[in-house]
């Protein structure tokens, strides 16, 4: 058996802290979930902004695209192409939200403006290619970020509820039993010594009375 659960006034002050901890923990779990899920909202509204310009700047790039694949030939295009560089100025920071790691995505726009071909052999339609994919590109890794703090902090918006819903079914409600139980064990104490003296009592009254 449990020494914790001995009905003693002593064990009843432990009950009765411990369920307060376990209030004060489930208020703040509560707390701390309900933030989670207003940051992720809010990320989610972001993420479906950003999807539509990414689907509207597809369709101009591509529309630009196959303009300077008719004006320029594929073959010069695909060249053209090939003097793109490898990206490698992304930047991984992170920021925390209630304990969440959340990914910041940057990347450096100037390395990417910088031509790369000559314009006096090009038409504007590549031109306008590059750019809109230069814009997609940038889209694509706000995207990306903001998806990943998305399910970082779906994540811990379940791990949290799983502790709240813990602390709200069984921990709350175990030491609520035990504090009541231990409560009405010690107040049938104090009435059994109660009547207990009061026999002694009488008795004493009625050997002295003789």
């Amino acid at each position: 058996m449990d020494p914790n659960t001995f009905p003693t006034k002593g064990n009843l002050t432990l009950a009765k802290n411990s369920l307060a901890l376990s209030r004060q923990g489930f208020e703040l779990m509560d707390k701390k979930r309900n933030i989670l899920i207003r940051e992720m909202m809010e990320l989610i509204e972001q993420a479906k902004d950003i999807q539509s310009q990414i689907d509207v700047t597809f369709r101009a790039a591509y529309a630009a695209l196959q303009k300077a694949n008719m004006e320029l030939g594929i073959a010069f295009v695909e060249q053209v192409s090939y003097t793109v560089p490898v990206e490698n100025s992304i930047r991984i920071k992170t920021r925390s939200v209630m304990g969440t790691e959340i990914p910041l995505v940057e990347y450096d726009k100037q390395t990417t403006n910088t031509p790369t071909y000559a314009y006096y052999s090009t038409r504007m339609s590549l031109d306008e290619a590059k750019a809109a994919f230069e814009k997609v590109k940038e889209l694509s890794i706000q995207l990306s970020g903001i998806e990943n703090a998305a399910i970082r902090l779906a994540a811990n918006i379940k791990k949290t509820q799983k502790r709240a819903n813990a602390l709200k079914n069984i921990t709350i409600p175990k030491y609520e039993a035990l504090t009541k139980d231990i409560q009405n064990a010690l107040e049938e104490k104090e009435r059994e010594e109660f009547t207990r003296l009061k026999v002694i009592k009488r008795m004493k009254q009625n050997s002295s009375a003789r």
